[in-house]
């Protein structure tokens, strides 16, 4: 049974390592799908999105997120999306914004009461533009491929040999890969997108202090009702404004650097 399992895992890191790449920050990942699937995929997701959301018909949000958004998204690689990007505004009280491959931006107007300038607004909008230069939705597609392709080959060993309790195995297992692996990356994506996001904001030139200013709003809006941060997707709001602050130094030297001062008005 062990010499099984070794099979199935080798055959998962066979397929682990054909497949990778390296992050914009030097982080390897392992990205299976291609560029033209992803942005297929992200055209899908957003056209359903504007027919079962309500989009924004006020002037003033529109223009005022187009503004931020049109200083932000020249910066990202020709590689990664070289033409105009749909910027959409979504009556929602989410506090919340997405980019999806492709040239799709979303911003909920709850996040317009949470991020209160333009500056805190870049940092959000750079922070999920930044999720697609790491090309982090390809990535949690191809690590959700290869643990499932994993699990369920141990499934069918234990299965064939008729192992007692394979039942409670399976579920130590899934339990193990969420919080020792899907976890971690999905906080590891966070904090990577925060810092591409902070670069980019610097130099489109919003002031990248008001990066941590938006997290100070984060953690006041959710009134101190955050998951302890082992169990969760995102990092502690604290740990943000710590990562973000250790590489400030660098963003305000780009910040100084650009003659960019960008004017948008809610």
């Amino acid at each position: 049974m062990l010499v099984r399992i070794k099979t199935a895992i080798v055959m998962s890191l066979t397929i682990f390592l054909s497949a990778c790449a390296t992050s914009p920050t030097g982080r390897h990942q392992v990205l299976l799908y291609s560029d033209d699937q992803l942005a297929e995929m992200g055209d899908q997701a957003f056209t359903s999105m504007k027919d079962e959301l309500k989009v924004s018909n006020k002037a003033v949000q529109n223009d005022y997120v187009q503004c931020v958004a049109r200083a932000i998204t020249p910066l990202v690689p020709a590689t990664v999306f070289s033409g105009q990007w749909e910027v959409v505004v979504f009556e929602d009280e989410q506090v919340n914004a997405f980019a999806l491959p492709g040239g799709k931006i979303g911003v909920y107007t709850g996040l317009l009461n949470v991020a209160k300038n333009q500056s805190q607004l870049a940092a959000v909008i750079g922070h999920e533009v930044g999720h697609v230069i790491a090309e982090h939705g390809n990535e949690r597609m191809s690590q959700s491929t290869i643990i499932d392709m994993g699990t369920q080959a141990v499934g069918q060993v234990l299965a064939a040999n008729e192992v007692a309790q394979s039942d409670p195995i399976m579920a130590a297992i899934g339990m193990g890969v969420q919080v020792g692996v899907e976890l971690p990356f999905s906080r590891t994506h966070e904090s990577e997108a925060d810092l591409i996001g902070l670069a980019m904001m610097a130099q489109a030139g919003f002031d990248p202090r008001q990066s941590v200013e938006l997290w100070k709003n984060m953690e006041a809006a959710s009134g101190g009702d955050q998951p302890m941060e082992i169990l969760s997707t995102h990092p502690a709001p604290q740990s943000r404004i710590e990562n973000l602050q250790s590489n400030m130094d660098a963003a305000l030297v780009d910040y100084q650097k650009t003659s960019n001062r960008p004017n948008c008005k809610a």
